[in-house]
């Protein structure tokens, strides 16, 4: 599991900052260029043509008193941006490159494949695995299916011909989804040979050393888990997946390696990271009371002493969502998924004897994601607030609106951009031009994440809703982009209204000559609608049957959530 940095959805505050800022600019050189910058300083300060004919009243201050509330508590958010950055850089010490010795004798490894209905990658999966580069007499390959449809066989065929070649590889298969993911890991286990636990999705290609750069990081007896870093097989398949490419680079490489550099609790990914079979089992095994049981084993496993490690070097490639349904239904598991872990796992954080700082790192890491219900209030405040803050000038801007920007935009914009920088010294210039097209998606997030940390918050019920893969890498493959596409419902229609609700502020701001928040508003019209077009267009017009989604709902019966 992963929790996306735009999470946090600060960009839409960051974008209006910006706009006004740069509005200002421009206001100041064009009055300098006629009237000179005394007339123009004279004008904004000491003016008082109008000064007492507005005076704020209650209801202005019930407005206004929330919305900067939430602003503020954004702002801790993206304040906290800048203490990865800074935990990354300071600690650039402690990467980790080579481990620290070398078993004499390789141990034995199981790795396990969970995967379900997701017929378009299981041969490449296996491909990958039996071609990883370890003595075939000391691994343990698991494909643990619980696919509903052709999968299955399709799976089983596919593990009959590998282990025909004498790949000790096995296929298990379950006619129920009792406890998902989780579940499944959890009864592979029961008949697991290995003392070490190698987990991959179906959607991943781990490269043929892999397994021997990872193996003898655990040569440390107190090293619990060792995770790798995400790449992405088909990055620029669209401006879409550009897009999410820049965001998971984000947490990996800033995310995970502030976190693992500074001794700080830090979470396994739920695929292309390996366990020692001890820290699980210590831990208390797989539960799934939650969407990211990855997540929750993490913090059991590190409050019971173990330790994690991260190796940014070490890359597995993995396919990225092509579609935004597909990735809506990703981003909102991960959402309330995280928000689960926090009511389950952070109360036992705050009475462990760990250190002041991991604690609190903990709960920015656990509760990043509250701030989408915090998005939605400042959205149905924004335009009132607009309205009241008409009578408002530079003393706001510099004393309220330029330290929010300061905490909210450059750590956003820093974020994204030193993490590419870190990654591709010469192309990452490039980001800036997918910026704007970030934060609009980040918006356009809001609705589906905040119905999931809602129902997080609240305890109801839902299934693991899988992320669907296709194989697909090069631009134009879009044969096999059918199948597995889902319906989202009202939320789509929510999205397009919205929308509107925001084009309307754009024609009230531009009405009454407010031109320096169109740039901003727009922004929202831009995420809202395309986020809502392109889910209806995916989801509803091209997706599977009434009879089908029937069908399917019989094999996704929610759990029950016990946090």
């Amino acid at each position: 599991m992963v929790s996306v940095p735009f999470a946090d959805a600060l960009g839409e505050r960051t974008l209006h900052l910006l706009a006004t800022l740069w509005s200002y600019s421009y206001a100041f050189f064009a009055f300098a260029q006629k009237k000179g910058v005394g007339e123009f300083f004279r004008q904004q300060f000491l003016d008082k043509t109008f000064k007492g004919l507005y005076q704020p009243n209650i209801f202005d201050y019930s407005l206004l008193l929330p919305y900067f509330v939430v602003m503020i508590i954004l702002a801790m958010y993206g304040l906290h941006r800048y203490q990865l950055v800074w935990m990354y850089y300071r600690n650039k010490k402690n990467k980790l490159t080579e481990p620290p010795a070398k078993f004499a004798e390789l141990p034995r490894v199981t790795i396990q494949l969970p995967i379900f209905n997701e017929q378009y990658v299981v041969d490449r999966l296996v491909d990958s695995i039996c071609k990883l580069d370890y003595p075939k007499d000391k691994l343990d390959i698991q494909v643990l299916d619980d696919s509903t449809d052709e999968t299955a066989e399709v799976a089983r065929a596919v593990v009959e011909r590998y282990a025909a070649l004498g790949n000790p590889i096995t296929f298990h298969h379950r006619d129920n989804r009792e406890g998902f993911k989780a579940g499944a890991l959890q009864e592979g286990l029961k008949t697991a040979k290995g003392e070490f636990v190698a987990i991959f999705d179906a959607d991943f290609t781990p490269p043929e050393d892999w397994l021997m750069r990872v193996i003898h990081h655990f040569t440390e007896p107190k090293t619990g888990m060792v995770q790798t870093r995400w790449t992405h097989l088909n990055r620029d398949y669209s401006f879409l997946t550009n897009v999410e490419a820049i965001l998971l680079d984000g947490h990996f490489v800033l995310e995970h390696g502030g976190r693992s550099r500074s001794r700080v609790f830090f979470n396994f990914n739920g695929t292309a990271g390996m366990w020692r079979r001890q820290a699980i089992e210590d831990a208390g095994g797989w539960e799934h009371d939650t969407l990211t049981e990855d997540t929750d084993l993490s913090y059991r496993a590190q409050l019971k002493g173990w330790e994690f490690k991260y190796l940014q070097d070490v890359e597995c490639p993995a396919e990225l969502p092509i579609e935004m349904t597909a990735f809506k239904v990703q981003q909102a598991r991960w959402a309330k998924g995280l928000i689960q872990c926090a009511k389950k796992d952070l109360p036992k954080v705050w009475k462990s004897d760990a250190p002041l700082r991991v604690k609190i790192e903990a709960f920015y890491h656990l509760t990043a994601n509250i701030s989408y219900p915090l998005m939605i209030v400042l959205s149905v405040l924004l335009l009132p607030a607009m309205v009241t803050r008409f009578y408002q000038g530079w003393f706001q801007m510099l004393y309220i609106d330029l330290p929010l920007f300061m905490a909210s935009t450059f750590s956003i914009s820093s974020f994204y951009l030193v993490s590419q920088k870190e990654l591709s010294p010469r192309t990452w210039p490039r980001t800036f031009l997918y910026l704007p097209f970030l934060m609009a998606l980040g918006i356009g997030l809001t609705l589906t994440n905040t119905r999931a940390v809602m129902e997080a918050l609240f305890g109801v019920q839902s299934s693991f809703k899988r992320t669907p893969k296709y194989s697909v890498q090069k631009k134009g493959e879009r044969a096999k982009a059918q199948k597995y596409r889902r319906r989202l419902g009202w939320v789509p229609w929510l999205e397009m209204a919205v929308g509107c609700y925001f084009a309307f502020t754009v024609y009230y701001a531009v009405a009454n000559q407010n031109y320096i928040t169109v740039p901003f508003l727009t922004l929202f019209v831009f995420g809202y609608w395309a986020t809502g077009l392109m889910s209806l267009l995916q989801g509803r017009f091209e997706g599977r049957s009434a009879a089908e989604d029937a069908t399917a709902e019989m094999h996704e019966k929610p759990f029950p959530v016990g946090v």
